[in-house]
């Protein structure tokens, strides 16, 4: 396949794509700077602009581009850089991908899309999946509107694919960077109660998921996550455990709202027992079904 990628600088997209390559797939990538190699194609999102000819000719494009979720209080000028940016891009690649299919109704073509676990809400202890309403907070009502904005694209026949990715377990990851920090300075633990959900999925298996999704016959919004959502105080213990480091130091609920606003309440102390129940269905195998084993894996343990 012909894959243009958007976002492929940040954490899942340079690991995809290699591993596309890998797959003998022709990728190129979509970048806002100057192109610095031949696969490399400028286009201004800002602006919702893009060559028509760009996609012309791919049979898909992966879309991951938009302003990092921080650990960091929410301004409204921060929060209004995350809703742009995700608006913007998902927009401009959607009506682009749309115009494309129109010109040229008989390859068929598919967008899988970024979107979040965010989608829900705090959702408890209850259990949720892909035919579960979106939550009320700022997170949920970002997820919904980007998950909008791929409309063009499935009106044109175009195969859509939402990916509401669960929090990332991996090298690199930022989740794990903060984490490591923390719990090898012996200060980790539960946050606040510890028993919000927090779903997660290791960085190896979000890439093979998202090849997976490339051919397989699913469409609409896909859970990626693990089978096996765990409560924020198992989390923190098997991290822990990992890392042979104490958990006895729980932060509490009033200290993370007081420091991080917003996105403490909503990204920490908030969170969901998403199940990957398309993703199950269609057959896909997980690499790391297991914590410990994504944990080991990403901070090279054996």
């Amino acid at each position: 396949m012909k894959v243009a990628v958007t976002g492929s600088s940040g954490l899942i997209g340079s690991r995809l794509v290699p591993a596309l390559r890998a797959d003998g797939h022709e990728v190129i990538r979509l970048v806002r700077r100057t192109p610095r190699t031949a696969e490399e194609h400028r286009w201004d999102p800002q602006h919702r602009r893009i060559d028509p000819a760009l996609l012309a000719d791919v049979d898909a494009v992966v879309n991951l581009a938009g302003t990092p979720i921080r650990p960091r209080p929410w301004t409204s000028g921060y929060k209004d850089r995350l809703r742009s940016s995700r608006l913007d891009a998902t927009t401009t690649v959607s009506q682009a991908l749309a115009d494309a299919a129109v010109a040229d109704p008989s390859r068929p073509r598919v967008l899988l899309s970024a979107s979040g676990i965010g989608y829900y809400g705090d959702t408890g202890d209850r259990a949720v999946d892909e035919d579960d309403p979106p939550g009320t907070d700022f997170l949920a009502r970002l997820c919904t509107e980007w998950e909008a904005a791929t409309a063009p694209a499935a009106e044109a026949g175009v195969r859509v694919v939402q990916l509401r990715t669960g929090l990332v377990v991996g090298r690199g990851a930022p989740l794990m960077q903060i984490l490591g920090l923390v719990f090898r300075a012996g200060l980790g633990g539960r946050m606040g109660s510890g028993r919000q959900y927090w779903p997660w999925i290791s960085l190896d298996d979000e890439v093979a998921a998202i090849r997976f999704l490339l051919t397989a016959d699913v469409s609409g919004p896909v859970n990626l996550t693990a089978p096996g959502p765990v409560t924020n105080a198992e989390f923190t213990r098997r991290l822990g455990r990992v890392v042979r480091r104490p958990t006895v130091l729980a932060v509490p609920r009033v200290a993370l709202s007081l420091a991080l606003g917003e996105f403490g309440r909503t990204g920490v102390l908030a969170g969901q027992r998403a199940l990957p129940r398309k993703l199950s269905g269609a057959g896909y195998a997980w690499t790391h079904e297991d914590l410990d084993e994504a944990f080991r894996a990403a901070l090279g343990r054996t």
